[in-house]
C-alpha cells in the first residue's frame, strides 16, 4: 500500500510540523513571533497545524498571470456553478475556468464524454463528490488530456446497499412529484455542523437545488447509482493529484480521502476542519489556496 506523501489536517494552531510530497517541502511554525506568522495566516481563517503550500513568490504570480492553466470544474448531485464560485473568481490570475453541467446526461460515461467535447485539449480537472465520479471517467476514456486531478469530497468505492437504496426511494419520490431539493432536514447531511446557521450558505445550497430541479436531479441520481467501481483505476493515476476532505463529511468521510491518497502514486492529501460535504462553500479560502499551490506547483 502507497502513503500518501503528505497529509495535513487544517484546525487549530500547533507546533512545527515539516510535511513533503509532490509539490516538495513545506513547514508551518505557529511557535513563531506574530510578524513572522501573519503572511501565513492570510492562507487560511483559521490557523493549520500545517500549511502544505507556500505563497508564490511575485515573480512566479506574474509569469503565471500571462500563461493560464485551464481547469474545468465538476459540480457534485444537485451542485451548479455557484459551487465553485470563489475558486473560479479566486483563480482568475492563473486560470482559465469552466464549469461543467452535469444534469442533461443519466450515465456517468454520457457526462463525461460530454465534458471532453468541451474542454481544452489538456487541461486540469478538479471535480466535487459526484464530479469526482465524473472525473475518473474522463480519466478513462482521455487519460492523455488530464493534466492535473483535485479529488473533493468524493470516494473510488461504491454504494453500500443501503445507499443504493435510498437513492431508489428519492428517485420514486422524485418521479411522484414530490422533490423539494435540499430540505432543512437534509442541510446537516451537507454543511458541517458549524456551518448550519450561515444563512447565506445554507440559501447557497438551497438555491443550487432549485436550478437543478427535479429531472436534473434524477438524470444526476440515476448516474450516481450506476457508476463503475474506480479503486481499480486509482494506481494507474500518473498526474499530480490532490485529495481534498472535510473533517465532518458524513457523505464521504475522510477515510474514503485517505484510502484515495493511500492508493494514487505520490497523492497529497488536505482534511479540512469545520468542512462537511462541500468544502468550497464551507472553507472557500482554504480550498482556492490549496488548488492555488496545486496549480503552481
Amino acid at each position: 500500500m502507497l502513503t500518501p506523501r503528505w497529509a495535513a489536517t487544517l484546525h487549530a494552531p500547533g507546533p512545527r510540523r515539516a510535511v513533503a510530497g509532490r509539490f516538495g517541502q513545506r513547514h508551518a511554525d505557529y511557535n513563531a513571533p506574530r510578524e513572522a506568522r501573519v503572511q501565513q495566516a492570510r492562507l487560511d481563517p483559521v490557523p493549520p497545524r500545517c500549511q502544505p503550500y507556500s505563497i508564490v513568490s511575485r515573480a512566479t504570480a506574474t509569469e503565471a498571470m500571462t500563461q493560464r492553466t485551464p481547469i474545468v470544474f465538476l459540480p457534485g448531485l444537485l451542485n451548479d456553478a455557484a459551487l465553485w464560485s470563489h475558486q473560479v473568481d479566486g483563480l482568475a490570475d492563473i486560470a482559465a475556468p469552466q464549469v461543467v453541467e452535469t444534469t442533461r446526461h443519466d450515465t456517468v460515461a454520457e457526462i463525461a464524454a460530454a465534458a471532453l467535447s468541451e474542454a481544452p485539449d489538456r487541461f486540469a480537472l478538479a471535480g466535487l463528490s459526484m464530479g469526482g465520479y465524473v472525473a475518473f471517467e474522463m480519466l478513462r476514456q482521455q487519460p492523455e488530456r488530464v493534466a492535473r486531478l483535485a479529488l473533493i469530497n468524493t470516494r473510488a468505492t461504491l454504494d453500500s446497499a443501503a445507499e443504493a437504496r435510498r437513492r431508489r426511494g428519492l428517485i420514486q419520490l422524485a418521479r411522484r412529484g414530490r422533490f423539494k431539493g435540499v430540505t432543512p432536514r437534509l442541510m446537516p447531511t451537507l454543511l458541517a455542523e458549524a456551518n448550519l446557521a450561515d444563512a447565506k450558505l445554507t440559501g447557497t445550497v438551497t438555491g443550487m437545488a432549485e436550478r437543478v430541479g427535479r429531472d436534473g436531479f434524477i438524470r444526476q441520481q440515476t448516474a450516481i447509482m450506476h457508476r463503475p467501481d474506480s479503486r481499480p483505476l486509482l494506481p494507474a493515476i500518473a498526474q499530480p493529484t490532490l485529495v481534498v476532505g472535510g473533517r465532518d463529511d458524513t457523505l464521504t468521510p475522510p477515510a474514503e480521502q485517505h484510502h484515495m491518497a493511500e492508493h494514487i502514486p505520490g497523492a497529497d492529501l488536505v482534511i479540512l476542519a469545520r468542512a462537511g460535504h462541500l468544502s468550497p462553500l464551507e472553507r472557500p479560502e482554504a480550498v482556492t489556496n490549496a488548488l492555488r499551490g496545486w496549480l503552481m506547483a
